[in-house]
Formats: structure tokens, sequence, C-alpha cells
């Protein structure tokens, strides 16, 4: 009995990983499905259909880190990650409302945890978003 309850633990805890993940590429991953179902309607097939959701979604995210790293007048940065991070917020909130509707009982409470899950995914994909710093000199490794 305790190997089926640690494996159910586990397996949930997998699940809250994908979702996560999926939460935080919330745009690519919306517009990746979008241009699957277009590719599909059109009749191109389920394996053609994946690949060109799949590709539609890899672009976008490149160029988005694209424009971030590209663009230097702080406006224009702004709006690209305005652009991938409210969708990822809105998926975040809504992913722990989800989750805490039945464990949660206080309406309260329950919107704090949606509001603080909606932050903590925005800044997770602003942090996907913004190109990795070089850790001895501080500089970032953008693409010039």
């Amino acid at each position: 009995m305790i190997p089926m309850i640690l494996l159910g633990v586990t397996l949930v805890g997998l699940l809250c990983v994908l979702a996560y993940r999926l939460a935080t590429y919330a745009l690519p991953f919306m517009l990746g499905l979008a241009v699957a179902r277009f590719a599909y309607g059109t009749g191109s097939g389920l394996i053609g259909a994946g690949v060109v959701g799949f590709v539609a979604g890899v672009v976008s995210v490149g160029l988005l880190r694209l424009l971030f790293s590209w663009l230097r007048v702080p406006i224009l940065r702004g709006l690209v990650a305005v652009i991938f991070v409210i969708p990822a917020a809105v998926a975040g909130y809504q992913l722990v409302n989800g989750v805490t509707r039945d464990a949660v009982p206080s309406e309260i409470w329950r919107q704090i945890f949606c509001g603080l899950g909606g932050v903590v995914v925005g800044l997770s994909a602003f942090a996907r978003l913004a190109p990795p710093a070089d850790i001895g000199t501080g500089k970032t490794t953008a693409i010039q």
C-alpha cells in the first residue's frame, strides 16, 4: 500500500511540474496549438499538423527571445516581455485555481494563492525570456 501512495504522490508532483512548464510557456503553446488546429483543418493530417504546430511554437519562443535580446529601447523590451508574461501569469492563476478549488474552502485565501501562483509563473516566464547572464562578468550573453 505504501509504495502505491508514494507512486501516486510522485505522479502528482510530475503532473504539477508539467502543468507549471506549460503555464510558463502559455503563449507559444497556445500559438502552436492554434496553428496545428488550422493545419489539421486544412487537411495536413495528424502528424503534419503536429509538426507544424511544434515548429510554430518553437519559432515563437525563438522570435520573442531574439526580439527581447536585440531591442535596446526599454519600452519595446517591456512590450515584448508583457506579450510573453501576461498569458503565462493568467495560466498560472488558472492552474492554481483549478488545483485549490476543492482544497481551500475560503474564497479569500484561494484568491491569494491564485494571485501568488500567477505572479510566480509570470516571473518564471520572464526569467526564461531574458538571456542568461555571465556569472563572472555580470554581462548578458545576448546575440549581438
